[in-house]
């Protein structure tokens, strides 16, 4: 996993490996759009996109025909950009992401660590 950090007074922004190789497949336009939902997520942390699977902190925010997850860590002030998908993929997607909970939170944790930041 790939680390992007964005530091303002309450969050912090990563992106997982994943979520930099679908980025990459997107086109320029699509991209432009992403850069302008994690830079919502940098100036408004948790108060962007709409919560998942009954999971508060699960949540998508759409663009276009797509979505963005991420995955909010309050305790820690850490959003973690972990996938983008399309409607028709939009399903496995987020039960991928909640197979991969413990790993993101895992993750999450030993970068702040690692960082000195906890």
């Amino acid at each position: 996993m790939a680390i992007f950090i964005m530091n303002n007074q309450k969050f912090k922004v990563f992106k997982t490996n994943e979520f930099d190789k679908q980025f990459e497949r997107l086109s320029s336009e699509e991209k432009i759009q992403v850069n302008k939902i994690l830079l919502q997520l940098y100036e408004k942390g948790d108060l962007v996109g709409k919560p998942l699977s009954g999971l508060s902190f699960f949540r998508e925010k759409k663009f276009g025909g797509k979505r963005l997850y991420y995955l909010v860590y309050e305790t820690y002030f850490v959003i973690l950009a972990v996938a983008l998908s399309n409607k028709k993929t939009q399903q496995a997607t987020i039960n991928q992401i909640i197979r991969d909970l413990s790993d993101y939170q895992r993750f999450v944790f030993e970068t702040l660590k690692n960082k000195k930041l906890i």
